[in-house]
This record gives structure tokens, C-alpha cells and sequence, in this order.
């Protein structure tokens, strides 16, 4: 079948196989490689892109159903040579190690923001008439907003602080730890 996806602000026609899944289409017909194939099952995150501005996990969207949708990739969200403030705040803070799912880290971030813009709670929002706003935004809210994208080098407190770093939130000091030896001199 035919079909017309406009990705990154660009419309790509492409012949494909009805069952064929955003996330192939991406890397295999498009050579868009960004988004990452981790578990294929929706489990990782590491392929979320952005559909309409809102977190999807192409791994389990149909290509063929995503006509007359904007989709946004990590490839997209750069302007020209000017990186999005998500993407300079990871390399800020570390917010990477391997850096296999960090596409799907930014892009996931990018649609926290705009979801607590919207008023939308979370499973950890305190009061759910009374949404947080950015300003406020605590780290268990960031953590729980992107509960559903995984690190496994644990780069977490660097994506954390990221997200704090874009909505003007200092994040905290890593703790100096000592070690003191059983004679008691350091």
C-alpha cells in the first residue's frame, strides 16, 4: 500500500507492507536511524518519537495509520545547528552514558514539558485538581513521567537533571562522599 507520512516536517511517500511498523519504517525505508530498536515490544522506550506532540513507541505504531500526523524523531527537533534546549541540557548533565536510548529520553522529555504545560497529573501528582506547573515540577514527577523509558547504565540523575535544567530548576549538588579508613585518616 501507498502511504504519505510527513516526519520532521518533511512528507515521505512510501510503498509498504500494511503491517509494517513506524519504527521500520523509519530506520529501513527512511534511513532515520535515531530512534532505536530496543525491545520491539513497547517495553524500552527507546524508539519514542513524538505523533501530534504527544510520546509514542513506534515499535507498536502502525505506519500505515500514521497519514496526516506530524511525527517528530530525534533528528527533528534540532533547528538547523541549533539543538533543541532538551538535547543541550543531556549534553549538559550527562544525561547519557551508552547512549542508546537517549533519543527516546529527549524525545520523551520534550513531551513531559508539554504535557505538564497542558495541565495533564501524573500516577505521583499530589493534587489532582491542581496540576503542577514547570516551575514546580518535583523530581518525582519527572521520574514518574518517564517511568516508561528505560537506561540501563542508569544515566537517570543526569536525565533528571536535564529536565530540571530546561524548566529553570537548579538540580541538586551531587554529594561528596568520603571514605575514611578504619585507622581513621582519610
Amino acid at each position: 500500500m501507498n502511504v504519505t507520512l510527513t516526519i520532521n516536517g518533511e512528507q515521505h511517500i512510501l510503498t509498504i507492507e500494511p503491517r509494517l511498523t513506524l519504527l521500520d519504517a523509519l530506520r529501513e525505508y527512511l534511513g532515520l536511524v535515531g530512534s532505536k530498536k530496543g525491545c520491539d515490544h513497547g517495553q524500552c522506550g527507546a524508539c519514542t518519537v513524538l505523533i501530534d506532540g504527544q510520546r509514542v513507541y513506534s515499535c507498536l505504531a502502525l505506519a500505515a495509520m500514521q497519514e496526516g500526523k506530524e511525527i517528530v524523531t530525534i533528528e527533528g527537533l534540532a533547528t538547523g545547528d541549533t539543538l533543541n534546549p532538551v538535547q543541550q541540557a543531556f549534553i549538559d548533565n550527562d544525561g547519557f552514558q551508552c547512549g542508546y536510548c537517549t533519543p527516546g529520553q529527549i524525545c520523551a522529555s520534550v513531551a513531559l514539558l508539554e504535557e505538564v504545560k497542558r495541565g495533564c497529573v501524573s500516577a505521583v501528582t499530589p493534587d489532582l485538581h491542581s496540576p503542577p506547573q514547570l516551575a514546580e515540577l518535583s523530581e518525582a514527577e519527572i521520574k514518574e513521567r518517564l517511568s516508561g523509558n528505560l537506561c540501563r547504565c542508569s544515566a537517570y540523575n543526569g536525565i533528571v537533571a536535564a529536565v530540571q535544567q530546561v524548566i529553570g530548576q537548579k538540580p541538586p549538588s551531587p554529594v561528596a562522599v568520603v571514605m575514611v579508613s578504619e585507622s581513621g585518616n582519610n
